[in-house]
């Protein structure tokens, strides 16, 4: 034990003093590397888009019935040899497509949508390698923080299972002497939908690391209750809206009738109930399937405009901007969906309305977050805005 002191002792010059306490202790020890880690996620993020752009062509040039089989390991090899490629064209002339659709097809024919599902799948593996050697290294440095490793597991497990349902989707239209010449609708819709959970999930997760711990555990205490339930509620509208847009993608509904507001010249199709058992018509029928299409996405903008009305009144500039934006992109995807019918759903006109349907997505998410944690504004700043 030292020795007393006296309160006359000089003090040694070289002594160092003693350090003040470092803020932010909450943070310390739980944040690891939330930056490198959200670059990873947007990285990741970019890639399901890419994915969902592929997969769309993929479908308008009916090509996922291409390659008849599961291969997760071998099948990143593609042909490299003619007989190897007569071999895979050989495979496909034994399913209902070919027989019934394309027996026209020369093996360079055949070349063409193989590539599209080659290229589909191989991205596919693409993203599991960048989700797992990310994962891996942030685990092996040790730098994921506190209670992010359930979240980031869940991401890989997702697109693990999205690999297994997209082989279950192709396998509904691998057959033969059924009649079927494409994938079923509902598989597709289901395929489609988890594609649009892993992306919520990755961008929610982008949002949460874009602040620390601190800043998100007080924000929480500002949240905006009323816009966030709205913007939850509208959340899962849009993604009704996005499954029953697969489901008119998946039996080509969306050339049916190419006139609008009315279809046929008429405000209810005539052919809608064409297909027996009754029930089958919400997911066969394409005059059904696009006027139900129709009619949830004039239900799903007048709601959009409720949640907007009510976003705008925000007490945060942050929060009003992102509930503008959703309500801009809203209304473009509406314009979108007019001309793709009015055009009988071309391939351009076509992606670029599943685009929108990204960019809608990802701002509705947006504005919820803030909803749920708000950006403060300065006295200053709000005085400013209201003066504009």
């Amino acid at each position: 034990m030292a020795g007393k002191r006296s309160i006359f002792e000089e003090v040694d010059a070289n002594a160092k003093p003693a350090s003040a306490p470092a803020g932010g202790m909450i943070d310390r020890g739980r944040d690891g590397a939330r930056g490198a880690i959200r670059v990873w996620l947007m990285g990741l993020f970019a890639l399901v888009v890419a994915m969902i752009a592929v997969g769309g062509l993929t479908r308008l040039t009916d090509s996922g019935l291409s390659i008849t089989e599961w291969r997760p390991l071998t099948g990143a090899i593609p042909p490299l040899s003619e007989a190897h490629w007569i071999s895979e064209f050989d495979k496909y002339k034994q399913i209902d497509q070919w027989r019934i659709e394309n027996q026209w097809m020369t093996l360079a024919d055949f070349k063409v949508i193989y590539w599209w599902e080659w290229g589909h799948r191989q991205l596919g593996r693409v993203i599991g390698l960048v989700w797992a050697a990310g994962f891996a290294f942030f685990a092996i440095r040790r730098s994921i923080p506190t209670g992010w490793s359930p979240r980031l597991w869940l991401i890989g497990a997702l697109g693990g299972l999205q690999g297994a349902i997209g082989w279950w989707m192709v396998a509904s239209g691998v057959t033969q002497g059924e009649g079927m010449t494409s994938v079923a609708s509902y598989r597709l819709a289901t395929h489609l939908g988890l594609a649009f959970v892993i992306l919520g999930f990755i961008a929610w997760y982008i949002f949460l690391l874009g602040r620390s711990e601190r800043d998100l555990l007080q924000a929480r205490r500002a949240k905006e209750a009323k816009p966030f339930s709205l913007a939850t509620g509208l959340l899962h509208f849009a993604f009704l809206q996005i499954i029953i847009g697969a489901l008119v993608a998946g039996i080509d509904a969306g050339r049916s009738y190419t006139d609008w507001p009315l279809m046929g010249g008429q405000v209810f199709p005539s052919t809608a109930f064409i297909v027996e058992p009754m029930w089958r018509n919400f997911f066969e029928s394409p005059g059904l399937v696009q006027f139900v299409h129709r009619v949830v996405g004039y239900l799903l903008f007048a709601f959009a405009i409720v949640v907007w009305l009510r976003g705008r009144q925000s007490a945060h500039a942050a929060t009003r901007f992102a509930f503008n934006m959703v309500m801009s992109v809203m209304s473009v995807q509406v314009v979108f969906g007019i001309v793709t019918v009015l055009y009988a759903a071309p391939w351009h006109i076509a992606i670029l309305h599943q685009f929108v349907a990204v960019v809608l997505w990802a701002s509705i998410l947006r504005a919820r977050f803030l909803a749920a944690y708000p950006v403060q504004t300065s006295i200053r700043g709000q005085a400013a805005s209201r003066g504009q």
